[in-house]
């Protein structure tokens, strides 16, 4: 399966899933007053309104690159990655706000057993489509799937705080509202997360430790000597990814041969890893 048509298929899922979650749970924190399970209800139409993103940005991301996009649109996915992180922080702030303001009104919360059946059916629900958006993301690499996935993790732990709260609500009169500033919190945590990881992956970043590895086993099978292999960087553009690194020649080797040897190990990593390696070369000393 492609990262577009992962995108598509979870997009599609978690929008129904959550639609119908967001109807349950905002009926129950109406019924019973709760501004946490308002608060729970709304963070779950907000994984609706990503997961919208999601499926746009599948189509916008699988388009082939053109003249003014040589490198593809694949980025496309980094950009309704930082959206979606940019609508949990803005949920993440109302929740705070309401929150405090409920403390500071002493206003106390009746839960019942609506509150808690629904609670339940969200957590269980919530956290099957986060397993099923980390299992798409796993197999298709897909930075999108994954972070749509989280946000469906934050809502199934929401979700726990809630039920949590439920179970204490005759005892603490204020637990509403200081649930509501926990989910609140966790909502900025993954949205700083989900930002972090994107805007590392658009300025371009080093290749891990076992890439890294990999990719120089394959050099060192296409060329037996000791080439010094440094100075990795990788250029991620999603469905087209351009790879960097210098390797270090005998001094007394042609412009020809350096030329050879590099183009030999070019195509052995395109071949191998589908990445477009430039290498610059210098003498051994």
């Amino acid at each position: 399966m492609d990262k577009s048509k992962a995108q598509y298929i979870e997009g599609i899922a978690s929008i129904i899933g959550n639609a119908v979650l967001f109807v349950l749970k905002f009926w129950a924190g109406i019924a019973t007053g709760s501004i946490a399970l308002v608060a729970d209800a709304w963070h779950t139409l907000s994984d609706s309104l990503s997961s919208m993103v999601v499926v746009v940005a599948a189509g916008l991301s699988s388009r082939k690159a053109d003249k003014k996009h040589p490198f593809g649109h694949g980025r496309w996915e980094y950009i309704a990655s930082l959206f979606i992180a940019f609508i949990l922080a803005i949920i993440g702030y109302e929740f705070f706000k309401s929150s405090v303001v409920k403390f500071n009104s002493r206003e106390h919360v009746e839960f019942g057993l609506l509150a808690i059946v629904v609670t339940i059916i969200s957590i269980v629900a919530k956290e099957l489509l986060a397993q099923y958006a980390f299992y798409l993301g796993r197999k298709t690499d897909n930075l999108i799937v994954k972070a749509d996935g989280w946000h469906h993790r934050t809502d199934a732990l929401s979700s726990v705080i809630v039920l949590i709260g439920i179970l204490f609500a005759k005892r603490f009169w204020w637990i509403d509202s200081v649930l509501g500033v926990l989910i609140a919190i966790m909502i900025f945590y993954v949205a700083f997360e989900i930002m972090k990881e994107t805007i590392t992956k658009i300025l371009g970043e080093e290749p891990g430790e076992e890439l890294i590895n990999r990719i120089t086993s394959e050099i060192v099978n296409a060329y037996h000597d000791d080439l010094s292999i440094h100075h990795f960087h990788l250029h991620n553009y999603v469905l087209h990814q351009e790879l960097t690194l210098h390797i270090r020649l005998r001094k007394h080797l042609t412009i020809e041969t350096g030329h050879r040897i590099a183009s030999v190990i070019e195509e052995r990593i395109m071949d191998k890893f589908g990445m477009a390696t430039t290498i610059h070369v210098e003498p051994l000393e």
